[in-house]
């Protein structure tokens, strides 16, 4: 607490002594201070500078330089000398040292600098020393009424809608004035218009307003006014001036109008639905956002014949036909059209009286292709009947000329070629038609113009003709799909076998009702259920396997139509073993059920003819091969030395394109009766058979004997005994031959007969029938041993 009371006394004491400082500053009496507590016990007088308050006006028009005050310290010393220190000293200002005097050396102006700050100094002549602490003071330069306004823009633009009202803003301009504003009217501001007067105002706070409400763009858009601001009290009265540039914004104020008030045009009668026929044009004054016209077809008796649509980047109307356009018909078409613009503002609604003008439309003829009387046509017609005519199609030229028709029926459309079609366009079937093949016909009817002699002119049309073929009740009912039934031989009276069920091509009614009977007695019951299924049960009991491993069941179906029709399927049953818990075990391979079409028959009698002749080729072959076999055992011959004698002379090498496996001129050179031409070798070194040349051929009467050829013989047979690098091109041990060491000896399938074999293939007659052909190729035949 005790520094606290320290602290607040030291803070007052301070407080007192800045206080003194600044009466004595003011040269207040130190005498006057409200704190007489905080005085001093004892008191000095202190040294104080002195002058006067310094201010000085701008631009003054006496002489330079111009005194602006006087600096003086309470120190009385003869040798004391005045001094001044700052940015503007010996620039602007300028002290006599003598007196203190304050003195402007230049002109001053006070929209460039308002106050100067400098520093009062007072020193010693002779040391230099500073006698009084220095002192900083101000100079103010007092403000002169000596600027005129000036505006922050020389050029302003605006916008204002056009036909706005009275009184609207249109832009606020700013003239600003350098003077002092705190001193009088220095820095006020006048504005009047000196160019625009008739259609703007401007009030004292620079914002420009209209004073007519008949500012019309299309008539002059835009507008330039001239603006002047003064000084209420300058002294020379000078004044600035800007220009404001005010440009109407458009308004949709207008309405459209024709540029002509009859239009014409020529249209070929073939023109297409909504295609262009022609264009209207009217004039907007309003700018292009602003333009919104309608076009609409006020009188005419065809209103409802053209439609006119608007083109929005050109503000155009667009005529286009709303239906099919016929010379023959009407030639011309004229009705009223009306320009309006819905858009428009509702303050002005005085339509123009060129907003209405006629369309005159002129339809040329073309030559137009038939037309059918209709689009599409449908016949029906029952199935297996040739009716005398099952419908008509008619088309006419709609021409002027009205040309002869001519019909024909695509090929494209009747492969089949079931139908034709007269001159007179009646349509009838060369065929009789089944409903279960093709229930629907699709025709495509061909319409031709004819000249006068017959030829058609290349004008043609199409239609689509549908042909429904009717259906009725030609196909008897079958099994609804293929069953295949067992049943165990140890089978219980009564137990269900099978449950069947029927189907019938034709179409079904729901009252359909089918009738299952069973035409034959066995040891089979059928029920009808009358539900068009029926059940299938054992009648007796007890099947014998081992006398009849298959059933078969004719079924009878019939069913109620008009008329009836029955048909028969037939069910084949196995009688399979069966365990004790009923389940079959064994059961025998059943074929097909009946029903075999006879495209299946003859197919099948086919495959058995070719079969039996393959199998009838086989045995000539194989005859002429097991006489070869005996031969060869009555010589004393193996079979594989038969096989490289047989080989020896058929083998050929690698075929024609093979020329270097081997050599076959060596064969010929005899019958050619010239030198073999040389054989290219896989070495070097020539071919033995190319050095050998066969004896000379003799004259044609001479005889050369046999003699010759051995002599030949014996030559090839040296050389090929002396050739150990040849291969042996008269042997096929390369091919087919293993040595007779090796247990598969011979590889070739010629050398192979029954006869020759340990096995007995004799078991094959056991086997039946369908290994009759086997054991005729394999077993051994008595008849062939008796040929030998």
């Amino acid at each position: 607490m005790q520094r606290l009371m320290m602290l607040v006394a030291t803070s007052g004491a301070c407080l007192g002594l800045l206080a003194a400082a600044a009466a004595a500053a003011a040269g207040a009496n130190p005498a006057q201070w409200d704190t007489p507590s905080l005085l001093p016990t004892h008191r000095r007088q202190k040294r104080d500078w002195i002058w006067n308050q310094m201010h000085i006006d701008e631009e003054k028009n006496t002489s330079l330089p111009h005194h602006v005050g006087k600096i003086k310290s309470s120190v009385s010393r003869k040798n004391a000398k005045y001094l001044l220190k700052g940015e503007f000293v010996d620039k602007v200002f300028r002290v006599d040292a003598e007196t203190g005097d304050v003195f402007a050396i230049e002109r001053l102006d006070r929209e460039n600098i308002s106050e100067y700050h400098l520093t009062a100094v007072i020193v010693d002549k002779d040391t230099g020393e500073n006698l009084e602490t220095p002192s900083s003071f101000t100079i103010k330069v007092h403000d002169v009424n000596d600027n005129w306004p000036v505006f922050t823009h020389r050029l302003f633009n605006a916008s204002v809608p056009e036909s706005s009202a009275v009184g609207t803003s249109v832009i606020s301009v700013t003239a600003v004035d350098a003077d002092d504003p705190t001193v009088g009217d220095h820095a006020s501001v006048m504005y009047q218009i000196l160019k625009g007067k008739e259609h703007f105002a401007i009030d004292n706070s620079g914002r420009i307003i209209t004073i007519t409400k008949s500012l019309d763009r299309e008539k002059q858009a835009r507008y330039e006014i001239v603006v002047e601001a003064r000084d209420a009290q300058g002294l020379r009265g000078d004044s600035g001036t800007a220009t404001v540039l005010v440009t109407l914004q458009d308004i949709n104020d207008n309405f459209p109008f024709f540029t002509q008030t009859k239009y014409t045009f020529v249209v070929p009668e073939d023109t297409r639905v909504g295609t262009s026929v022609g264009s209207l044009f009217v004039e907007d004054p309003d700018e292009p956002q602003n333009r919104m016209t309608k076009y609409s077809i006020l009188r005419g008796d065809y209103q409802d014949a053209f439609t006119i649509e608007t083109n929005p980047t050109h503000n155009e109307g667009i005529i286009k036909p709303m239906k099919p356009l016929d010379y023959e018909y009407i030639q011309q078409y004229s009705f009223i059209v009306e320009a309006t613009d819905p858009t428009i503002d509702l303050r002005y609604l005085s339509p123009p009286a060129g907003n209405r003008a006629q369309v005159i439309i002129n339809i040329t003829d073309v030559d137009e292709p038939p037309i059918f009387q209709q689009p599409f046509y449908h016949f029906q017609l029952k199935e297996n009947q040739k009716k005398p005519l099952i419908g008509t199609v008619l088309a006419m030229d709609p021409d002027a000329a009205r040309h002869s028709i001519g019909y024909s029926i695509r090929r494209t459309s009747d492969k089949g070629q079931f139908f034709r079609v007269t001159k007179k366009g009646d349509i009838y079937n060369e065929k009789e038609l089944d409903r279960e093949v093709y229930p629907w016909y699709n025709l495509t009817v061909e319409a031709k113009e004819l000249d006068s002699t017959g030829t058609p002119t290349g004008k043609e049309s199409i239609v689509q003709v549908h042909i429904e073929v009717l259906d009725e009740n030609d196909n008897a009912p079958e099994f609804a799909q293929p069953y295949q039934p067992k049943v165990c031989e140890n089978a219980a009276h009564g137990q269900l076998v099978l449950q069947i069920s029927a189907i019938d091509k034709d179409i079904t009614p729901r009252n359909v009702k089918f009738k299952f009977t069973l035409n034959t007695e066995n040891n089979f019951t059928l029920t009808d259920n009358h539900d068009n299924t029926a059940n299938i049960t054992v009648k007796y009991g007890q099947f014998d396997r081992e006398h009849t491993k298959v059933h078969f069941l004719p079924v009878v179906i019939s069913d109620n139509g008009m008329p009836s029709r029955t048909g028969t399927s037939t069910l084949t049953v196995a009688v399979c073993k069966c365990n004790e818990q009923g389940e079959f075990t064994f059961c025998e391979d059943m074929a097909a059920q009946v029903g075999v079409s006879i495209q299946a028959v003859v197919a099948i009698l086919l495959c058995i003819l070719t079969i039996t002749g393959q199998c009838w080729l086989i045995t000539l072959l194989h005859l002429p091969a097991a006489r070869l076999r005996k031969q060869a055992r009555a010589h004393g011959k193996s079979v594989p030395e038969i096989h490289e004698q047989l080989v020896t002379y058929d083998e050929e090498g690698g075929g024609e394109m093979d020329t270097t496996s081997y050599d076959v001129s060596v064969l010929n050179s005899v019958r050619r009766g010239g030198a073999k031409p040389p054989r290219p070798a896989l070495d070097a070194r020539p071919s033995l058979y190319a050095q050998v040349q066969k004896p000379p051929r003799h004259a044609p009467g001479a005889h050369g004997g046999p003699g010759e050829m051995a002599a030949m013989i014996e030559v090839k047979k040296d050389e090929a005994d002396h050739d150990g690098d040849g291969p042996p091109y008269d042997t096929l041990h390369i091919y087919g031959y293993e040595g007779s060491e090796s247990i598969a000896e011979s590889l070739s399938s010629l050398g192979t007969d029954s006869s020759d074999s340990d096995v007995d293939y004799d078991f094959l007659n056991d086997w039946g029938p369908r290994f009759k052909m086997l054991a005729e190729l394999y077993g051994s035949d008595p008849r062939e041993e008796l040929l030998y």
